[in-house]
């Protein structure tokens, strides 16, 4: 009986140390996962900043050049209702 129960004692002991080996593998592996995902996340937000940081001159640019044209616009409709003024006095100059 005592050597029944030895062979059992060393058989547990080895199945507890491969799954010890396994576990830490395990762990290995989640913890280069949980490395590789912030990387991967830092990554994506410096790429968003960069692109924003290089575009944000050509936005202003583009901005800059929208309110110009709409500037000009509202120019031109200023011209317009001056010129109808004009077509009034005028209007009322050959009456």
């Amino acid at each position: 009986m005592d050597l029944d129960i030895k062979n059992l004692l060393e058989e547990n002991l080895n199945i507890s140390k491969e799954n010890n080996e396994l576990l830490k593998k395990v762990r290995n592996f989640q913890r280069w996962a949980q490395i590789t995902k912030a990387l991967y996340w830092l990554i994506i937000i410096a790429v968003a900043f960069g692109a924003f940081y290089y575009l944000k001159p050509i936005l202003g640019n583009v901005l800059n050049l929208y309110s110009g044209g709409v500037s000009s616009v509202n120019s031109i409709k200023d011209v317009g209702s001056n010129l109808s003024d004009i077509q009034d006095l005028l209007k009322g100059l050959n009456q």
